[in-house]
């Protein structure tokens, strides 16, 4: 039986051939990527020749599927889809092994700021799955990091290339008020809803990093409305103030996630804006989803505040109030 202690594994692929060697990495080693993604596992190559670290059963599952992978080349296009498709033809009780193998590791993000780690066992978990799970939820009260974890691992992901772009997506919709009141073109009506994003952004990068950044498209900072009709590959794909959403739009934007993309989805569902007509889409999800193979949800409380320690009483004294109502 494999242990879940660390390993390394060694292997080529014959024949050598260029041709399909390309077309198991693809491009920029987008394939690698996703499979080292999956797997929690670092993939180094040169030619035909692969090492392959992490947890023994994790190299044991990603060298079956890299070999697999690779007998394919000869037949057909290698892409995201057919990866994914081979990786969950593998061993899923290695693929869950592997997983929890991986929670118990503390977890440290490197930004230009220095390391961010979790604070609290709450917090860490959170980190743990958003590595783990391609879609994943954080709620809870205001100042638990939800937001500012995610950005965080949303930079390490796009400085190591495990992404190609940071999609930051919020609803406009904030305590009734209207877009069309507010002055400016459009860019300008939602640059206020979006700045906890940018401040996150500008401590982690740098204010000129970010802005380059945002020239080249690299980081899209965007309303919800404008991700209707599109597929989001390789991106990290941020949902912040997901309470604002209505069911319809939560729907719209889960759909949107593509191959080798992950996504995290914040919110309080204590400070709800919407019209009272309207049901939150991020309270619906949460009965929808919760059982959802794939998906995680980490759910905050007061206890997990890192502001002021102000805001936790401020949230706790609320919370005690709601409930006598």
């Amino acid at each position: 039986m494999l242990e879940n202690t660390p390993a390394s594994h060694d292997f080529r692929l014959e024949p050598l051939d260029n041709n399909r060697l390309a077309n198991l990495c693809g491009e920029v080693d987008q394939h690698l990527r996703q499979i080292e993604k999956r797997l929690n596992v670092e993939i180094a190559n040169y030619g035909n020749h692969f090492k392959i670290t992490g947890l023994e059963c994790a190299v044991s599952t990603a060298t079956g599927v890299i070999k697999n992978i690779f007998a394919a080349t000869n037949e057909e296009q290698i892409t995201p889809k057919k990866i994914h498709l081979i990786m969950q033809d593998s061993n899923l009780e290695l693929l869950t092994t592997t997983t929890k193998a991986a929670s118990n590791q503390e977890i440290s993000i490197k930004t230009k700021r220095g390391l961010i780690k979790g604070r609290g066992e709450n917090q860490q978990h959170y980190l743990q799955k958003i590595q783990n799970h391609d879609i994943n939820f954080g709620i809870g009260p205001a100042g638990t990091g939800k937001t500012y974890l995610a950005v965080a691992c949303a930079v390490e992901a796009l400085q190591t290339e495990k992404v190609r772009r940071i999609i930051l997506v919020r609803p406009a919709v904030e305590a009734g008020e209207k877009l069309g009141f507010l002055p400016g073109d459009m860019a300008q009506k939602i640059d206020p809803y979006l700045r906890p994003l940018y401040d996150a952004l500008y401590e982690m990068l740098g204010f000129e990093r970010v802005d380059k950044m945002i020239e080249k498209k690299i980081i899209e900072v965007a309303p919800l409305a404008f991700m209707r009709g599109r597929t989001l590959n390789d991106s990290f794909i941020i949902l912040d103030e997901a309470q604002n959403t209505t069911t319809e739009q939560v729907k719209m934007f889960l759909t949107r996630v593509g191959f080798g993309s992950t996504a995290v989805i914040t919110g309080d569902i204590t400070q709800i804006d919407l019209p009272s007509d309207k049901m939150s889409g991020l309270k619906q999800v949460l009965k929808i989803l919760n059982n959802v193979e794939g998906i995680s949800f980490t759910h905050f409380s007061v206890r997990d505040v890192v502001r002021h320690p102000l805001v936790q009483r401020i949230v706790a004294a609320y919370e005690a109030y709601e409930q006598k109502q």
